[in-house]
């Protein structure tokens, strides 16, 4: 699969865990300002336990003599309203949108994605808004817990988006932005599970008529894949249900480029039984993938993030709302 060079990346966090004003910048990350003009930046940007990033990627034109940016935004969130304060308070023009990317059909990722579009439209009534996503994001699910607690899960209305002017790209497999001709972004669709330690989201099941069945594979999971020049793959996750490792080796097959220049994004290795075991053989491959900078976000854990900071203390970066990584 083909993917052009670009000349950069930016990505820019909109919604993670947390936040911290008091971050410095540094070479790869530009920090959300405690003061500006004289003023505290207030309100100050929110975190919530959800996702979103917006993804800027600049690269020459067929004429190598002006830049293109292809602006994308990445997920969405967890609450209806935080993605949206957050790019207020930190200035960002929704009119830069030029698509919209769904990671994954749960509710920490997608529950801004209707106030957000009702934004573009309130700037641009008459714009088509594409939203590209796998299928399966449309799936009714539940979580049943170990201990036996259960509940439904919001779920995405596509009949309701619509309604509302989107454009519904569904696609299991690759898919190439902003067009074949300048393929410069790409979605990696389904990723193959082949790392026995990365189990999806066991809890998890779907709707099947009246029936729940078991459904720990969360297909719909896919991430976001940049090639760098003279650097390599940028490769941007959201919580990372195929596992971290499984998304990079199909970035790298895929592409047929084994050079990770950075990884970004959720690793989905939170603590709690499930995912315990899964969090040395992750760090071990790691590793091996030798990227120049890793950066945790989202559902990684506080543990496995800490094992990257011992491990990695050199590439490692910490995300926080408001962060632009430049790569």
């Amino acid at each position: 699969m083909s993917i052009e060079e670009v000349e950069r990346v930016s990505i820019t966090v909109l919604m993670d865990n947390s936040t911290d004003l008091l971050l410095k910048n540094s070479d790869h990350a530009t920090r959300a300002p405690l003061i500006t003009n004289g003023k505290f930046l207030l309100p100050p940007p929110i975190a919530e336990h959800g996702f979103s990033a917006l993804v800027n990627v600049v690269r020459y034109d067929e004429n190598n003599n002006t830049k293109n940016n292809n602006i994308f935004l990445f997920d969405t969130g967890v609450s209806e309203n935080g993605v949206i304060h957050n790019m207020e308070v930190l200035g960002i023009n929704f009119d830069q949108i030029k698509g919209i990317i769904l990671s994954h059909g749960h509710f920490d990722h997608f529950t801004g994605l209707v106030n957000v579009i009702k934004r573009i439209h309130s700037r641009r009534p008459d714009v088509i808004v594409d939203l590209y996503t796998h299928a399966d994001a449309f799936k009714r699910r539940w979580l049943i817990l170990p201990d036996g607690k259960k509940a439904k899960m919001p779920f995405l209305e596509e009949l309701k988006l619509g309604k509302m002017g989107v454009q519904i790209h569904k696609n299991t497999g690759v898919k190439l932005l902003p067009n074949d001709k300048f393929p410069c972004l790409l979605i990696t669709g389904e990723i193959p599970r082949e790392k026995s330690y990365e189990k999806g989201f066991p809890v998890q099941y779907a709707e099947d008529g009246n029936n729940l069945i078991h459904d720990p594979l969360v297909k719909d999971d896919q991430a976001i894949v940049v090639n760098v020049r003279n650097k390599g793959l940028v490769i941007l996750t959201a919580c990372g249900h195929s596992g971290i490792i499984n998304t990079i080796n199909y970035a790298k097959k895929i592409t047929g480029i084994n050079k990770i220049y950075s990884v970004v994004g959720g690793f989905h290795l939170p603590i709690g039984g499930i995912y315990d075991q899964a969090i040395e053989p992750t760090i071990k491959e790691l590793e091996k993938a030798d990227p120049n900078y890793i950066v945790p976000c989202h559902c990684t854990g506080w543990k496995a993030t800490n094992r990257i900071i011992e491990t990695f203390p050199e590439k490692f970066m910490q995300s926080s709302v408001g962060t632009t990584f430049k790569f």
